[in-house]
C-alpha cells in the first residue's frame, strides 16, 4: 500500500506547479508515510480489509496531504530563501 502512496506523491510532484521548491523524494516519501499511517490507524481501530472505505481513504489521504504540502511549499519557500540569503549576505 505505501508504494501506491509513493506513486500518488510522485504524480503530484509533476502535476502541481512549484516543484523547484522541494526535493525529488519529498512528495513520494510523504505519500508513502501518509498511506502507511492511515492504513495502520484504520486496521488498528477495527476496519475490515474487505471494506472499500479502508482502501479509498488510504489512497485519498496521500493525495490530500501531498497537495497541501506542495502548495504550501511553493508559496512559502521562495520568500524564506530570499530572507535567509539577505541574512547571510548582511552578516559579511
Amino acid at each position: 500500500m505505501p508504494v501506491l502512496g509513493a506513486a500518488i506523491g510522485a504524480i503530484l510532484r509533476y502535476v502541481i506547479p512549484g516543484r523547484e521548491t522541494h526535493g525529488l523524494l519529498l512528495l513520494p516519501g510523504l505519500g508513502a508515510a501518509t498511506t502507511a499511517t492511515a492504513w495502520v490507524v484504520m486496521v488498528v481501530t477495527g476496519w475490515s480489509l474487505g471494506e472499500p472505505w479502508i482502501w479509498t481513504l488510504a489512497l485519498v489521504a496521500p493525495a490530500v496531504v501531498c497537495t497541501i504540502a506542495a502548495l504550501v511549499l511553493a508559496r512559502v519557500r521562495p520568500a524564506r530563501d530570499a530572507q535567509r540569503l539577505q541574512q547571510l549576505l548582511s552578516a559579511r
